[in-house]
C-alpha cells in the first residue's frame, strides 16, 4: 500500500515573483500619484514615498517570518488571536481611538498607530479556519457550525460599523463567508446568509437618512448630480480614467493627482494608474491580480490538510474581494468605500498585512503530502 509522507517544498515561485512586482509597482505609484498632495502637506515631495518604501521593507521582513513559520502553529493560538482582534477593535472607543475624517480606526500610542479593523481580516481567517477544520462535518450543522460563525461576524461587523467603516465590516463577513463555502457551507444557508446580511446593510442605511453611508449610495446613483460635493471624488476619478484613454498619458503625468483627486494615494489609487498607464496598464494589473489569486486557489486546493486549504483560500478571498470592491468604487459601480488596493494603495498596516498573508501562503505551499 502506497505510503504518504509529508516533504518540504520551495515554495510558489510565481506567487513570490507577483508580489513584489505589485509591491514595487505600487512604490512607483504612490510616488507618482502622492507627489503635489505631499509637497502641499509637508513641502518634500518624499514624504510618502519614504514612508511607503519602508512599510515595503518591513512588509518584505514580515513575509519572510511569515513564510518560515509553520502554518500550524496559527491553528494552535486562533482563539486568542480573535479575542485579541475583538479587544482590539473594542478599545477604538476608549481614549487610545484616534479620529480621523470623523471616523476613529485607529489606535494610537507614542506616536504608533494601528488600524484593528485591518487586523481584523486576517484573525478572522485564522479563527474560522481552525474552527471548520477541527471537524468536517460541522459546517453540515447550523447550530455547531453556521450559528456560532455567524455571530462572530455579527461581531465583527457590529463593532466595526460603530467606528464607522462600513466597508471593512463587509469584507470581514465576506471573508467568513467564504471561508465556509469553501468548507462546504450549504447553499441554503449561504443564501440565508447573504439575505441577511444584505438585509442588515439596507436596514442600516434607510434609517439612517442622514448619515454619510446614505449619502454616499444617493451620489453613487448619479455622481453628477453633485460633482462639487458628495459625488466630487468619484466624478473626479472618472475623469482621470476617461482621460487615460487607451495607453494613458505617461507615468507621472497624471491631471487629477494635482490636487484635484482628494488623496490619490490612497483608495482612489486605481484612478491614477488608468491615467498614467491607461486601459491597457489597468489591464496588465488586473491580470496580475487575477494569477496571485488563482496561486492561492492552486495553494488551497494542494494544501497537506483541511486547516491549510481553509486559511488558503481565505487570504485568497481577502485579497481578491479587496481588489474587486476597490476597482468597483472607483469606476462608480459601487457606492465609493473605504477599501485599499491590496500591495498598491499607500498604507503601512494594509501593506503589512498582505505581504504576511502572502508569506503564510508561502508557508502553505512549501507543505505537501507526496505517494510513496
Amino acid at each position: 500500500m502506497a505510503k504518504r509522507k509529508r516533504r518540504m517544498k520551495s515554495g510558489d515561485f510565481v506567487l513570490v515573483l507577483i508580489t513584489l512586482a505589485l509591491v514595487i509597482f505600487g512604490i512607483i505609484m504612490v510616488f507618482s500619484a502622492s507627489y503635489y498632495t505631499s509637497i502641499n502637506k509637508s513641502g518634500n515631495p518624499y514624504s510618502y514615498l519614504v514612508k511607503d518604501t519602508i512599510w515595503a521593507v518591513l512588509g518584505l521582513g514580515a513575509m519572510l517570518v511569515t513564510a518560515s513559520v509553520d502554518y500550524r502553529i496559527y491553528g494552535k493560538v486562533a482563539k486568542p488571536i480573535m479575542i485579541i482582534s475583538i479587544v482590539l477593535l473594542a478599545l477604538l472607543f476608549t481614549p487610545l481611538g484616534v479620529e480621523r475624517n470623523y471616523a476613529t480606526r485607529w489606535l494610537g500610542v507614542g506616536g504608533i498607530t494601528i488600524m484593528p479593523g485591518e487586523l481584523a481580516k486576517p484573525a478572522a481567517i485564522i479563527f474560522t479556519s481552525w474552527f471548520l477544520s477541527r471537524d468536517p462535518k460541522i459546517i453540515k450543522s447550523l447550530t455547531k457550525g453556521v450559528v456560532p460563525l455567524f455571530l462572530l461576524c455579527g461581531v465583527y461587523a457590529g463593532l466595526i460599523v460603530l467606528q464607522p467603516n462600513l466597508s471593512t465590516a463587509i469584507t470581514v463577513c465576506i471573508i467568513i463567508i467564504g471561508i465556509m463555502f469553501a468548507a462546504g457551507l450549504n447553499y441554503i444557508y449561504l443564501g440565508g446568509l447573504i439575505g441577511v446580511g444584505a438585509l442588515g446593510i439596507c436596514t442600516l442605511i434607510i434609517t439612517n437618512p442622514e448619515s454619510h453611508w446614505m449619502k454616499r449610495l444617493t451620489s453613487f446613483m448619479d455622481p453628477f448630480a453633485d460633482p462639487l460635493n458628495t459625488g466630487y471624488q468619484v466624478v473626479q476619478s472618472l475623469l482621470a480614467l476617461g482621460s487615460g484613454g487607451l495607453f494613458g498619458l505617461g507615468l507621472g503625468k497624471s491631471i487629477q493627482k494635482n490636487l484635484y483627486l482628494p488623496e490619490p494615494q490612497n483608495d482612489f489609487i486605481f484612478a491614477i494608474i488608468g491615467e498614467e498607464l491607461g486601459y491597457v496598464g489597468c489591464l496588465i494589473l488586473i491580470a496580475a491580480y487575477i494569477i496571485l489569486v488563482w496561486r492561492g486557489i492552486h495553494i488551497a486546493i494542494n494544501a497537506a490538510d483541511l486547516f491549510g486549504t481553509l486559511l488558503a483560500s481565505g487570504i485568497s478571498i481577502m485579497i481578491g474581494i479587496q481588489v474587486i470592491l476597490n476597482i468597483a468604487v472607483v469606476t462608480s459601480s459601487m457606492p465609493p468605500t473605504g477599501v485599499t488596493l491590496p500591495f498598491v494603495s499607500y498604507g503601512g498596516n494594509a501593506l503589512m498585512i498582505f505581504m504576511a498573508s502572502v508569506g503564510i501562503l508561502l508557508n502553505i505551499s512549501r507543505h505537501t503530502v507526496a505517494v510513496e
